[in-house]
């Protein structure tokens, strides 16, 4: 089972473009680095990430009680 298949598109657009022209420095003991452009669909730390999860997770778990093809 694709998770694409199994989330929502309207949901894993919304997610997408939140991201979009993103730009993120690293701060370190040195100093900031220079900024970058965002390349994964959701941070490390982001405020949607547990909702996110229990999202998928419902998904699955629903999949899972109907049964494997």
């Amino acid at each position: 089972m694709a998770l694409r298949k199994v989330v929502e598109k309207w949901l894993m657009n919304a997610v997408t473009l939140m991201y979009k022209g993103v730009e993120l420095a690293v701060r370190t003991t040195e100093g900031d680095s220079r900024a970058f452009d965002v390349k994964v669909r959701l941070l490390q730390g982001c405020v949607l990430s547990p909702s996110l999860l229990e999202t998928v997770m419902e998904v699955i778990t629903k999949e899972l009680k109907e049964g494997l093809p």
